[in-house]
């Protein structure tokens, strides 16, 4: 139990270092497009060796094969899931603090009950409603209080990331068959796989090739950490805390990415800390807290 819940929060923590990272980059003068070419471009080795490890035969027994509708899926999901997520989230963050896009990005839960109200009718509980509610209040909050501060380019931003957020939400809606068919960590690295390949060739059509090389040096040293401590070791320790401790557990200790998105905000980057923040922040996780417990009936 205490190593999965370790595991859950180093995860947990050195995803929400992704944004501090990318905060520091754009000091450098760099673009979205190549800022996320270089992270998809150190990351991609990685993904590959995830998805052939995983479709290996293990005692004799080869994984599913890849059918055609389960090609096309991984292919689907790679582009909503993670390129068009990832690079919403990048264009974002050039707009707004660390702090308001990991409050963003965290009502995702809420997306996916919406989504599925949308797409399969399941209902929204009134708690979910409720909660829901909660932490949409808190987001605002930090958003009126950030647009007061650096202006009407925060509402771009907002919208940006709160797409990213979207585009997420539908990776996880509609992954469901294919994590059973798959395996969670093989359908990881598929779908990132096809991610990266999305950001690299994006970066080719839109951008010079000689723009990659006239980055300042600390960017590419920033990209490798993005890549390597932001994006592929909290995949596999977040999926190894799922192992130890469940799904619902390590989704609970994911609270305290957040709170450490604020901190290394206010530490690293200068981001202000006021009582606003504190009060948004606390209404959402508070949101999802109460939008995530079960209904109980008499």
């Amino acid at each position: 139990m205490a190593t999965g819940l370790i595991l859950a929060v180093v995860g947990a923590v050195a995803f929400s270092a992704k944004a501090i990272i990318v905060k520091l980059a754009y000091r450098h003068g760099v673009d979205a497009i190549t800022l996320i070419m270089l992270r998809m471009l150190f990351a991609l080795p990685f993904f590959l060796l995830i998805a052939w490890w995983t479709g290996r035969p293990r005692n004799g027994v080869s994984p599913p094969a890849l059918s055609t509708a389960d090609k096309l899926g991984v292919l689907g999901l790679g582009v909503t899931g993670y390129y068009l997520a990832s690079f919403l989230d990048f264009a974002g963050l050039a707009y707004i603090s660390a702090s308001l896009e990991r409050l963003i990005l965290y009502l995702n839960p809420t997306l996916v009950l919406v989504l599925g109200r949308v797409l399969y009718g399941k209902p929204i509980q009134r708690n979910q409603a409720l909660g829901m509610a909660i932490s949409y209040a808190g987001v605002m909050v930090v958003f009126g209080h950030e647009v007061n501060l650096a202006g009407t380019d925060v509402a771009l931003g907002t919208v940006l990331v709160f797409l990213s957020a979207v585009s997420y939400a539908i990776y996880l809606s509609y992954s469901g068959e294919l994590v059973k068919r798959l395996g969670s960590l093989r359908l990881v690295g598929l779908a990132t796989s096809v991610a990266c390949v999305c950001c690299i060739a994006q970066f080719v059509i839109m951008r010079p090739l000689d723009a990659a090389l006239s980055v300042a040096p600390e960017v590419i040293w920033l990209s490798l950490l993005n890549a390597v401590g932001c994006t592929v070791i909290p995949v596999l320790l977040v999926m190894m805390a799922i192992e130890r401790i469940g799904s619902g557990l390590a989704s609970q200790v994911g609270m305290v990415g957040p709170m450490s998105t604020i901190t290394m905000g206010v530490l690293l980057l200068g981001e202000p800390f006021t009582g606003w923040v504190v009060v948004g922040t606390v209404l959402v996780l508070a949101g999802i807290y109460v939008c995530s417990r079960p209904r109980f009936t008499a």
